[in-house]
């Protein structure tokens, strides 16, 4: 378990304390050393503060008190203050414990670090105390557990898990956040993010067919999307999910120029037959302000005329004397569904000329009725509790914020913006981010079915049409 004071913990600190909290790191005793002084110099004057130990057992326990630590050299009253633990062995077992002599509710001492109740009820450590086998000793010579504090049931052992090793020490300071961190009912509901979930929503996509009556193999979905927003990362993350481990299949990064150059068509296979699932994604060349993709090559690609591993030519313009060309493509070869991939962080700062070119674009799908989706990636940059916890995404009004102003640019549906987080960094497969790419996919794939029963509508009306005029 990570030491470190974690955004659901944080919520659980603000239950107990009434209120939404920001924290700020102070102390850390593996970065500032555990020193007495160094603890009252980082951590005096800074008003209310949490204290968390992290011990060699994992668990996490620690106090609060709403005074300023002082170095005053003596006991102090603060009725507010409490003891809590938040893990006891690795596992989430939360329990406050009041104070309930408040003559004795901290020991504020120069030459001890936070210390909380009378005899000690909860010491850390006195003077220095030098780093031994990646944990810091407890060298206070009493622990009087309960002295000052409610017990509710539990002993010095059972709230330390029967060890006084530390392996950290934190102390943050609490302030009042007119920024309100999490929303109280998801602005998007899903089902509870779990392996279940995440096996039925694999399947799914795994079992995907497109309308058979169309004899459409698999649905066609085009990327389109700045430079660096993240289209290609999006293919990796889809095959990563589906091949059981991370992939780099297409290379992808950041350039100041688009590091596609070739039109690609991408297979997603399952990692264990090889199988070729039923939709394809089409990458293309980045949207840049003043090169890239015009309204001819975006209309050429929409309508299935340039074959796969099309080379690009950033100062030549598409036209259907290129080698390849397909001249009267199916329905099978034309796009089902666009995708609009936009760097979320970035939203606000999108060069007016890129905007200008997808709003161009999009003139060109609805007239051919095609619906489109926007990726809004990078998403654990955009919200903090989102990067720690990618599960809170849709309880982030930071995320939603930020799909609403894309909803505006772009002057699609909410329900058409969908946040995501690419692998990217990573070596090794998450859940969560597996479970948000399926959730992703799963519209994008739904959409081009919209778009296919829209097409068979067109197709049994025209028949229809045709036996009343023979009639």
């Amino acid at each position: 378990m990570a030491d470190t004071f974690k955004t659901s913990d944080q919520k659980q600190m603000n239950k107990w304390l009434g209120g939404n909290k920001r924290y700020t790191l102070l102390f850390k005793a593996t970065r500032d050393g555990c020193d007495a002084t160094a603890f009252h110099t980082r951590c005096n004057n800074k008003g209310p503060t949490v204290t968390i130990i992290y011990n060699t057992s994992n668990s996490v326990y620690g106090g609060y008190t709403s005074l300023s630590w002082t170095s005053g050299n003596g006991y102090r009253v603060d009725g507010n203050s409490f003891l809590f633990r938040l893990y006891q062995n690795g596992n989430y077992k939360p329990v406050k414990l009041p104070v309930t002599i408040s003559r004795y509710s901290i020991y504020d001492h120069s030459t001890y670090g936070p210390t909380f109740g009378g005899g000690h009820s909860l010491p850390t450590f006195q003077n220095t105390v030098a780093s031994s086998g990646g944990y810091f000793q407890f060298n206070n010579p009493s622990f009087s557990f309960g002295h000052s504090y409610a017990t509710n049931g539990e002993t010095s052992d059972s709230f330390t898990n029967g060890h006084k090793s530390m392996k950290d020490i934190e102390v943050y300071s609490v302030e009042v956040s007119d920024a309100k961190a999490e929303l109280e009912e998801p602005w998007r509901k899903t089902h509870q993010w779990n392996s279940e979930f995440f096996g039925t929503l694999k399947e799914k996509v795994e079992r995907y067919k497109p309308l058979k009556e169309l004899n459409v193999q698999q649905a066609r979905v085009l990327l389109v999307g700045q430079v660096g927003a993240g289209k290609t990362s999006f293919f990796n993350t889809i095959n990563s999910v589906f091949r059981g481990y991370i992939t780099r299949q297409a290379c992808s990064g950041n350039a100041e120029h688009s590091l596609t150059t070739v039109y690609r068509k991408y297979q997603i296979r399952n990692g264990v037959s090889g199988k070729a699932l039923n939709f394809r994604l089409h990458d293309t060349r980045g949207l840049e302000a003043d090169q890239g993709m015009d309204a001819h090559g975006i209309c050429y690609l929409l309508d299935g005329n340039l074959p796969d591993r099309f080379q690009f030519n950033p100062s030549a313009p598409v036209t259907p004397d290129i080698t390849g060309f397909v001249a009267t493509p199916q329905f099978a070869d034309k796009i089902h569904c666009v995708v609009f991939v936009i760097d979320g962080s970035t939203v606000d700062v999108m060069p007016a000329k890129v905007i200008e070119k997808m709003k161009g674009f999009q003139i060109h799908m609805n007239q051919r009725g095609i619906p489109q989706i926007v990726l809004l990636t990078k998403i654990d940059k955009v919200c903090e509790a989102t990067s720690e916890d990618l599960s809170q995404v849709f309880l982030s009004p930071v995320v939603q914020g930020t799909v609403d102003r894309v909803s505006q640019i772009l002057g699609l549906p909410r329900s058409n913006i969908l946040p995501i987080k690419n692998y990217e960094s990573e070596i090794e497969l998450q859940d969560n981010v597996n479970i948000l790419t399926l959730l992703t996919l799963q519209q994008i794939l739904n959409s081009a079915d919209d778009y296919m029963f829209n097409y068979l509508d067109q197709i049994e009306d025209g028949k229809l049409q045709q036996l009343n005029i023979r009639e």
